[in-house]
């Protein structure tokens, strides 16, 4: 059994390199490490093309800044394996719990995990206030609309069987994927579960990303996702029995 692990990653030189080390120290025995570099301009390219590709299974280059959802749309397309997890390439998750993370799939119980960053006890940086109040009206507007109830919709980690996640047409660019992955599981039917983590947020000065606009995109999608859009929902078997864990944990 293998775990795919795709890192979308736009200039993150300082922090791309101890990513991948940190994936490659995750308690797994067969990983797939796929990076997708979002046309980087800050010398994150020249530092995969130099060392880092050597270290992962392969490096998707793009021709140019698309987002996130266009770097996991070309991440996804390529894993082989039988579980596939999403990792930022910042230091805000830790690889460390990849093993909780899949446990509900591995025990044939779920299609889909998302990885609370609210649920738990485990350490939480204590970081912008308005960004939680954001994101938990996020994710109830979500809950609203799906019917199901997720304590953190806009969170990274998010652990799927391949079959699922390679099932879906994932059609936006940005951060707008979050919103609409939530949506087409649900409409799936998918087993989801949710999990705590840890989360070690970073600030704007140290390289966050997303804003007040990503916000009001992620409204838009939840409503067209949910209310507005033709989808096509693929039937995808559930998987009834458990996976081999002991061939695919350390």
């Amino acid at each position: 059994m293998k775990l795919s692990v795709v890192i979308p990653c736009y200039n993150e030189l300082g922090t791309i390199g101890s990513v991948v080390q940190a994936v490659k120290a995750a308690p797994i025995r067969e990983l797939e490490i796929i990076l997708v570099d979002d046309g980087s301009t800050d010398g994150t390219r020249e530092l995969l093309h130099s060392a880092v590709a050597d270290e992962v299974d392969r490096v998707i280059y793009q021709p140019y800044n698309q987002g996130k959802g266009a770097a996991l749309r070309a991440g996804f397309a390529a894993a082989t394996g039988d579980i596939v997890i999403v990792q930022d390439a910042d230091l805000e998750y830790d690889p460390q719990e990849f093993s909780d993370l899949i446990a509900p799939i591995l025990a044939g119980k779920a299609d889909v995990v998302f990885g609370s960053r609210f649920a738990g006890g485990r350490p939480h940086r204590v970081v912008y206030y308005w960004h939680m109040v954001g994101n938990k009206f996020l994710t109830t507007l979500s809950n609203m609309l799906t019917n199901i109830n997720l304590t953190d919709m806009e969170t990274c980690y998010k652990a799927f069987r391949r079959e699922v996640i390679q099932a879906v047409q994932i059609e936006e660019n940005r951060f707008g994927f979050e919103p609409e992955i939530t949506a087409k599981v649900a409409k799936m039917g998918c087993r989801i579960y949710e999990v705590g983590i840890s989360y070690y947020g970073r600030t704007y000065r140290e390289g966050k990303k997303i804003g007040w606009k990503d916000g009001v995109w992620a409204i838009y999608c939840i409503l067209k996702y949910n209310l507005f859009a033709k989808v096509t929902v693929p039937v995808v078997a559930p998987l009834h029995s458990s996976i081999n864990a002991e061939s695919l944990l350390k």
